[in-house]
Formats: structure tokens, sequence, C-alpha cells
């Protein structure tokens, strides 16, 4: 891109970035600052805001530039992410959604919590919320690094830090003054400009193959250098039997960790009631499922139209493949018309990468003051006291997310969202189903349920390729990897439903019928809910 031409589009990715933030600090304004407004947005989304913001914080920069990327490079075996992804909504609509806005009220350990001791439980699953939240977030960054560092036209170690620590400023400026209101916002006017960029650059790929979706296919195969391999699965996952168990495991994490995502669930209690909530859901697939099916046509486009080398090239995990087709798509890198496209495009991301960043450190900032603090350490403190604590825990996990992130600057987004969603599966969904429909599920179940798949996830991704032991690990330079997977999920989620049921079992604490009577009665029908 000539110098003029990044000019420009930098001018155009600002403005485009100052337009979309003042869209949503004018639909904040007049905030009261109670932890209700703070945490949940006042309750006051309609069921079509709140599929829309939901969507718009699921997908996510991996989803935007890892999938498509993954796609590129991999071909079939990157379609396993957005296959993944969708599939996992199935999970919410079913068995979370609803139950889970009838027994909370702001994070997954007032869910859990209902009908257990409180102060074991909100202590494992705050724990376990921050570590997924972390973890998510820093692929954000990952992803922000990889876009702004391109659109500079310096992808050097440097211009990716300094992104890096500018979204992480941002965020926590975004949600210590905005909370979920001013989040949830950003999140809406996200979704619908991010389907308006996919929707674009859908269509012109399918013209310039004048919709002939086979012919995309085999184009994409012949510029890849693998032929029909690259529309077979086996080109990242089928090497060996490792590998194969590695696909199986980032499979059942994608499919069964969006139940367990602490942003995800904290979006239920944003509406008025039950129903609200599972129309939202409703709403949040029909985006996210189009969305997908989309990823699926940039990314064999990019593979057609940029060429996997090229890809590479500019980002060795393909997170910058989309740009790159945008660029092509208006002409070229070279001309005015793609370095708009491309500044539309990168604009777009980067919006993605902030509301998604602000959801997660929102979610779990609520978790360390909501459940942590002001449930444990001060129980009868303020309403204002927990929101400020919630600020402060906003500044903290911020910085710690930042740290990571300048660390994971050279994995894949769509990978390192991988991970979270394992953690997530491993840790909060075992003890979210047990709590739902157990009634013989005890305190002590529910805490070791937690920790036994929290601690075994994150041990074994210690302990994995991804960390040591190979060129694309964290810390290439030594070796202390024993554990062969790079995806935890295989053995960390059973891990997590075996310890529940084991420490109930073995706890002879009497459950609390009266307790899981109410519960039942609550999620069923909402009656008490708040």
């Amino acid at each position: 891109m000539t110098t003029e031409h990044q000019t420009l589009a930098l001018m155009l990715f600002s403005l485009f970035i100052a337009v979309t933030l003042g869209i949503t600090t004018w639909v904040s304004r007049n905030r009261h600052g109670s932890a209700e407004e703070f945490y949940a947005g006042g309750r006051l989304f309609s069921p079509m805001e709140n599929g829309f913001a939901i969507a718009g914080d699921y997908m996510s920069a991996a989803s935007f530039l890892g999938i498509s990327g993954l796609i590129a490079l991999f071909g079939y075996d990157g379609l396993l992410y957005s296959v993944g992804f969708l599939v996992a909504w199935l999970v919410v609509l079913f068995l979370v959604a609803e139950l889970v806005r009838n027994c909370g009220r702001f994070t997954l350990a007032d869910v859990v919590a209902a009908r257990m001791s409180e102060r074991p439980v909100r202590i494992a699953a705050g724990t376990s919320s921050v570590v997924v939240s972390v973890l998510y977030l820093v692929a954000q960054m990952v992803g922000a690094g990889s876009l702004v560092g391109l659109l500079l036209g310096n992808s050097s170690a440097a211009a990716r830090t300094l992104t890096v620590i500018g979204v992480g400023a941002l965020m926590v400026v975004y949600v210590s003054f905005g909370g979920m209101r001013a989040t949830t916002w950003i999140q809406i006017v996200k979704a619908v400009l991010l389907m308006g960029g996919a929707i674009t650059l859908t269509v012109l790929v399918l013209l310039r193959f004048h919709g002939d979706f086979d012919r995309l296919l085999t184009s994409a195969a012949e510029r890849s250098g693998h032929g029909l391999a690259f529309l077979s699965p086996g080109l990242k996952y089928g090497g060996d039997w490792t590998a194969r168990f590695d696909f199986i495991s980032l499979g059942l994490a994608l499919v069964l960790g969006t139940a367990g995502l602490p942003h995800i669930l904290s979006r239920f209690y944003t509406v008025p009631t039950a129903r609200a909530a599972r129309r939202s859901v409703v709403w949040a697939i029909g985006l996210i499922g189009s969305f997908y099916l989309m990823t699926i046509v940039l990314g064999f486009g990019a593979a057609a139209l940029v060429g996997p080398d090229e890809v590479r090239a500019s980002n060795a995990s393909g997170n910058t493949a989309v740009p790159l087709l945008a660029a092509f798509l208006g002409g070229g890198a070279e001309t005015t018309g793609g370095a708009v496209l491309f500044a539309f495009v990168a604009a777009i991301a980067f919006a993605t990468i902030l509301a998604v960043v602000a959801g997660i450190t929102l979610a779990s900032s609520a978790s360390v003051a909501h459940d942590l603090y002001a449930s444990l350490k001060r129980r009868h403190a303020r309403q204002r006291s927990e929101v400020s604590v919630a600020r402060a825990a906003a500044v903290g996990i911020g910085a710690v997310a930042i740290a990571l992130g300048l660390l994971a600057q050279n994995l894949n987004v769509a990978f390192l969202v991988g991970l979270a969603f394992a953690v997530a599966a491993s840790a909060n969904l075992p003890v979210l189903m047990y709590s739902l429909f157990w009634r013989g599920f005890t305190t002590r179940g529910a805490v070791w349920s937690v920790y036994g798949g929290l601690v075994p996830a994150v041990l074994l991704v210690l302990v994995s390729p991804v960390v040591s032991g190979s060129a694309e690990s964290l810390f290439p330079g030594v070796d202390f990897q024993f554990f062969p997977l790079q995806n935890p999920g295989i053995v960390s989620i059973p891990l997590g439903f075996l310890a529940g049921w084991l420490g109930t079992v073995i706890s002879g604490e009497e459950p609390d019928e009266a307790k899981h009577a109410e519960t039942e009665v609550r999620s069923l029908t909402g009656a008490g809910a708040v």
C-alpha cells in the first residue's frame, strides 16, 4: 500500500472508530451508578437488542480474523471452528439461557449459590470466571495487534506491542465508565457493522466466481498447493493419532464451552424476563449462523484470490487473511478502492475487538466484585462500593491481559479462543449442569467440579506444545512439554464432571431438598426471579 493510500486508510479507520464510540457514548448517557445498571444495564434491553448484543459478544476477532485465516491456510480443517461455534448455540438455547436467567442475578456463581453454601462456591466460580475471561481477552489482544500492525504497514513487534497496550487501555476506560449499557450498545453497533461487512465481502467473493461455490472451492484447492487434500480432513489435524485426538478435543471444547463463558451468561440478565432471554438466543442464533456460513466463503475466498503463501507471509497464523482479501477485492492494495475497502474491514474488525473485550472485561470484573469481594469480604457493603471495586478490577484484569497478550503475539487467535472454551467447558459447564439438573448435588461437589476442571485444564496447557517444545510455542527455546495435545478439553472436561460427582458422593453432606425444589420451580417458571 502506498503512503497516500495508507494515510487514507488510517483516516477512514479513525473516523469509523470515533463514530461508533460516539454513538455508544451517546446512548449510554444518564447512568445512575447502581450495581444493577453497571452489571445488567438496568435489564431494559429488548430481545432483539439483546440478540444483536449476544451476537456481537460472540462473533469475536477470532471468528472474523482467525477462522477465515485457518480456512485459508488449512482448508477443510479450519471449518471445524465455524461448525463448532455454530452448534454450540444449540446447547445454550436448549439447556442454559432460560434457566440461567431465572436463577441468577449477575454472574454464574449466582446460579450455583442459589442452593449451596455461598462462600466456597462463589470463590470457586468467581476464580474460574476470571481465568476464562483473561484467556479470552488475550486472544482479542493478539488479533488487535495483527490488525493494526497491518494497517500501519508495520507488523513489527514494537507496533503490535503498542497496539495491545492501546486496546487494553481503551477497554479499561470504556468498561470503567460505561458499564453494561455502553458495552451492550457498542456490541449492537458492532454486530450490525460486522454483518454488513461480512455480507459485502461474501457477495464480492461470490461475484468473482459468478455465484459458483464449487468453482470457488476448486480454485482455492488449486491455489493452496495441496490439491484436493485442501478440501479433505487432515491437513492440520490428520497427520497422526495425536493430531486426530487434538481435533476431537477442540471440537468438544467449542461445542460445550459456549455455555460456560461468563460474558455470554451475563448477557441473559440484561433482559426483563426468561422468555425475553430465550427470544434473545433465537435472534442470536440467526445472526451467528449466517455469519459463520459467510466465514467459510471468506476463508476459501482468501485462499483462492489472495493465496495461502501471501496470507502466511503477512501473518504466520493467518490472522490477516480477511483484510488482505478486502484489499484484493477493492482492486489491490495499491489502489484507492483497495485502500478504502481495507480500511472499512480493518475498522469493523477493530470495533469487533473493542466490543468483545469490553464485554469480557465487564463480566470478569463483575465476578471479582460481586462474587469475590462483595459477597465474601464485605457482605454489607453499599452497592456503590461494589461498583467501585468492579471498576478497579477492570484495571487489574486489563493489566494482566495486556501482559499475557504481549507474550502470545505469535499464536493464532482462533486457537487461543479454543483454549478459553476448553477451560470454560471444563470448569463452568459441569457445575452449571449439575446445579440445574441434579437433585443430590452438594456444595463440596460444586467446588470440586470447578477446581477439578479448571486446574487440569490450565496445567495441561502449561505442559503442552502451546507453551514449550516447538517453534510455534510461547517459549520456543525451552522444552518441558509432557502433554502431547494442544487442546486439553478431551481430558479436562470429563475430569470436571467426574470431580463434581465424586465430591458429591463422598461428602456425606445431605442435599438441601427445599432449596433444590425452590431452584427447580424458579428455573422452570421464573417465579421469584430478579
